[in-house]
């Protein structure tokens, strides 16, 4: 019998696409493949079996990693549904990306994520203080004397296990930011040591933690806080209130200090 050729002519199924490009981007075995729990029943279960059978009996991926969904009220969040909130949408907010990296970090990964705009303030509010710190250590480190450094050193290790054993414990996340906040808070410990433990630590958590700069005050700004100042310090608080006003309607606060005042950039809500 002659052998016919036969092209079909279409678009490969969903499930046929995800193993054509894994394989060709990522090989015919891999460590971790990552979804939704939504994808358990036939999407990957169909991705495995054609996988397998074109590749061999080895397994076609190590390692499945399954979220829960993100919830909103009581309902799950889906592009079908009204209850649809985008990145732009929290950043129109006020909010920025990483706010929310943050607010995810702190439920694990295998638990429903509960939404609300509340919950998202308090993870911002949290980075705030995180990157706050990170701007203190990084003058610490410049200016303290060397005592205590092997002290400072072995607690330095020990933060660094836990902190490995939190991720390896199934990407431990609520744990491992536990740990990221009692290590701040030890006293046994050096801004140095802090301060490049932290950096190691967000090379996991992916928060940025090594490009925080201090932000640069304008000159009008400063010129208004250094009057706000003086009026302070000549008990005219009338004037010093509508000069932080004034500061305020540039985009920053002014708070007042032991040394005199601290300016910061406005966090827009």
């Amino acid at each position: 019998m002659k052998k016919v050729k036969v092209r079909l002519r279409g678009y490969p199924g969903w499930h046929l696409e995800c193993s054509a490009m894994a394989s060709k981007y990522l090989g015919t075995q891999f460590d971790i493949h990552c979804g939704g729990i939504d994808h358990i029943p036939i999407h990957h279960t169909n991705e495995i079996a054609q996988s397998e059978a074109a590749f061999g009996k080895k397994p076609w991926v190590r390692y499945w990693l399954h979220n829960e969904f993100l919830v909103l009220g009581m309902a799950k969040m889906a592009k079908s549904g009204e209850n649809f909130i985008t990145l732009s949408v929290i950043e129109q907010q006020g909010f920025n990306a990483l706010d929310y990296r943050y607010f995810c970090l702190g439920t694990h990964y295998r638990k429903p994520l509960m939404f609300s705009y509340e919950a998202l303030a308090g993870a911002q509010s949290a980075r705030k203080k995180l990157l706050e710190k990170v701007l203190e250590l990084k003058v610490e480190k410049r200016t303290e004397k060397g005592s205590s450094a092997k002290k400072s050193l072995e607690k330095s290790r020990e933060y660094h296990q836990q902190f490995t054993t939190a991720i390896n414990d199934d990407l431990n996340t609520p744990q491992a930011l536990a740990i990221v906040w009692d290590m701040l808070k030890d006293e046994d410990m050096s801004g140095k040591e802090k301060y490049n433990i932290l950096l190691k630590f967000d090379e996991v958590l992916g928060l940025g933690l090594a490009a925080v700069k201090k932000d640069k005050i304008p000159l009008p700004v400063k010129r208004l806080a250094e009057e706000r100042l003086q009026a302070r310090l000549m008990k005219d608080w009338k004037k010093a209130d509508e000069l932080r006003q004034q500061i305020v309607a540039l985009g920053y606060v002014v708070g007042d200090t032991k040394e005199g005042y601290e300016v910061k950039k406005k966090v827009n809500r």
